[in-house]
């Protein structure tokens, strides 16, 4: 097979509900009136989309060997994205919180926003226009919302059509198949590591959960809404990845580590309109940036009303411009250190791996808990996947736990300076770290100081609601 050529040639009615819709790519907050499936469906779509397509493909190449497997790993990560879908809708409302994805995609824009620029890419130069790009979204959505919103939807339906365009492009380009599983690769540890980006790419299923109490009709509605977007979402990254291997060889891909879109352009079109279309890209991968630090932030400001933060008043305080500030500077604080902290060559993939290896344990914890309560005949929610979707579930989440920990083959390495357990075990690490700070702060202080932790709600004078945590004494001690 010639490396130097492309890799391929060619309903009832239920009424109208108003739905929190993620009119960027990631969680925005437009109140859009209108059919609940509809909404419900761009929600899901719209949040998982996000830079992982235009930014993971060379590096599932390198770990698959061949296109027939990488695409097979897009295929399992949709499978897996799917089973995950159904497990989670169990539990009802709720989000994740994950400073990584800010910082991963933040490095996204910079080495976009640099090739579009002609600016050879550097350890500083990489990590100052992130650090920037970090900054300016958490400036503007902590001092002028409306028109961050603003911005961050526009960006939002341009990266839509971008798309769009790619794969259209790429099938023009279609003239003839290669073999698809010329190079494919045996080893599980480098296999793992790319359904890592895969699984990245579709992280953001559950985000309908999160307005459930905004949607009529909710179960009919997230049956339905789960599965369209996810085929949708799904059918998109098949069709882009083939326009990559239709248009740039296997070696470009191999070597353009998170600009292999630029590439893609550039064949077609020529250098010239490869910077401009980087630079469309960069724009794009913003949007993403800003809804990202819009939800995210809002997480942050959720778990201070909820309490379980130290210094909560802070951090669920609306002041003083009427925005979760010291929220969006906190993720801003933990995505900067993220972006500066790995070792050059390894943050990108680091971040990745270390966000989708949290992922798999906190989903292995999920689906062991939902195995229990299906023992308890009295539980009974109104999502329930099947037994089997669970288990499968399960055990898939516990493969991409346990696999990290298999050395590499001999000749292959993970990571260019760090070993390749790196992400897995800082990830047991932070959540030690919290797993101990529930530990102190709910069960030994209390039995310690012979009191117990009693929930009451307050109103704080910005207007937003908290929940604060009483020390009522024991009678006994």
């Amino acid at each position: 097979m010639d490396d130097e050529a492309p890799l391929l040639r060619t309903s009832p009615d239920y009424g109208a509900t108003k739905v929190v819709v993620a009119s960027g790519i990631d969680g925005a907050a437009v109140h859009r009136e209108g059919d609940s499936l509809f909404s419900a469906v761009v929600l899901i779509f719209n949040r998982i989309i996000g830079t992982g397509i235009f930014a993971t493909p060379s590096v599932i190449l390198r770990s698959s060997g061949s296109v027939g497997v990488a695409l097979l790993m897009w295929l399992t990560g949709a499978a897996i994205a799917a089973v995950g879908r159904r497990c989670i809708s169990n539990l009802g409302r709720g989000g994740e919180k994950n400073y990584l994805d800010s910082s991963a995609n933040s490095l996204v824009f910079s080495e976009y926003l640099l090739n579009a620029l002609d600016v050879p890419p550097t350890r500083f130069n990489t990590r100052l226009v992130a650090f920037l790009c970090l900054t300016f979204c958490a400036t503007v959505h902590g001092t002028h919302v409306r028109f961050g919103l603003r911005l961050q939807n526009t960006l939002g339906i341009f990266k839509l059509f971008l798309l769009g365009g790619i794969g259209l492009t790429g099938l023009f380009s279609l003239f003839g198949w290669l073999p698809l599983w010329a190079g494919s690769r045996g080893d599980v540890s480098a296999l793992v590591v790319g359904l890592y980006n895969v699984i990245w790419s579709f992280v953001g299923y559950s985000t309908a959960n999160y307005a459930l109490s905004e949607i009529r009709n909710p179960v009919w509605t997230i049956k339905r809404a789960a599965p369209i977007a996810l085929i949708g979402v799904t059918a998109v990254y098949i069709l882009v990845n083939v326009a990559y291997f239709a248009v740039v060889s296997k070696e470009d891909i191999l070597g353009s580590k998170r600009i292999v879109a630029a590439l893609f352009f550039r064949n077609l079109f020529g250098s010239n309109t490869e910077r401009v279309l980087s630079a469309f890209i960069s724009l794009s991968t913003l949007g993403n940036l800003l809804s990202g630090q819009f939800s995210q932030g809002r997480v942050i400001q959720e778990l201070g009303r909820e309490g379980v933060l130290p210094f909560a008043a802070f951090f669920s305080s609306n002041k003083p411009f009427n925005a979760p500030l010291a929220a969006l500077v906190t993720q801003w604080v933990f995505s900067c250190t993220f972006v500066i902290l790995p070792p050059p060559g390894d943050a990108y993939l680091f971040m990745i791996s270390l966000s989708s290896y949290s992922l798999a344990l906190i989903n292995t914890l999920v689906s062991f808990g939902l195995l229990l309560l299906y023992a308890r005949p009295e539980w009974d929610p109104p999502f329930r996947a099947p037994k089997p979707v669970v288990v499968a579930f399960f055990l898939s989440n516990v493969f991409l736990v346990v696999v990290p920990f298999v050395p590499p083959k001999e000749g292959g390495r993970t990571y260019e300076h760090l070993p390749y357990w790196a992400h897995a075990v800082t990830a047991f690490a932070v959540s030690f770290i919290g797993l101990a700070y529930w530990f102190v702060w709910c069960r030994w202080l209390p039995r310690l100081k012979g009191y117990r932790l009693q929930r009451e709600w307050i109103l704080q004078d910005d207007g937003v609601s908290r929940c604060v945590f009483q020390k009522v004494p024991l009678e006994n001690h």
